[in-house]
């Protein structure tokens, strides 16, 4: 069955958040891109505000789908952690590059935001939950301030890669890291 016009209209905002920007979303634009007739994507966002807010809230599910622990294989040594952040990574930078891009755009321009920014950060928070308690399981001491490095240097890395170096192989400084988060240095 052919996507629902809603959720053609939302993917499409994605995509030219993550190649284009912020100041290229408009309902026009969405239309266009997403091959609907004119003012299709006005009938489900309103404003340009319910677009924005639309579009976070369709990126934070897709990342709570890609990340369900249940999907994905079980993270119990610093070796499958420093495993699964590299494939990890490299999803978030190949496949899911698009969207990853669309999220730092809206970081940019929403953080100051009380409502979407705020929800943009609802989001955050639960990432580092769900690694936080990965860290614990894998032993790594000081659990919250291990979490926030790794979480910054994986922001760090894919906003390299994405943008200064497409080649950069994001393994050996995620290993290195979590090996000295871990004591293993």
């Amino acid at each position: 069955m052919p996507p629902h016009t809603r959720d053609r209209a939302v993917e499409a905002a994605v995509e030219l958040l993550g190649e284009k920007g912020v100041r290229a979303l408009t309902h026009a634009r969405v239309d266009e891109r997403a091959g609907l007739p004119p003012g299709s994507t006005s009938n489900w966002f309103r404003t340009r505000r319910a677009l924005l807010r639309g579009v976070i809230d369709w990126i934070a599910e897709g990342e709570r789908t890609d990340l369900d622990p249940a999907a994905m294989p079980a993270i119990a040594t610093v070796g499958d952690l420093i495993e699964g952040l590299a494939a990890l990574t490299e999803l978030l930078a190949g496949p899911f590059a698009t969207r990853t891009r669309a999220r730092y755009a809206l970081f940019l321009e929403l953080a100051d935001d009380p409502e979407m920014g705020e929800a943009l950060r609802r989001q955050r928070r639960e990432l580092e939950q769900w690694m936080e308690r990965i860290v614990i399981t894998v032993g790594i001491a000081d659990p919250v301030p291990a979490t926030r490095a790794i979480m910054a240097l994986g922001d760090g890395l894919l906003l390299h890669r994405l943008t200064v170096d497409p080649g950069l192989d994001m393994r050996p400084a995620i290993e290195r890291a979590v090996r000295a988060l871990a004591g293993l240095t």
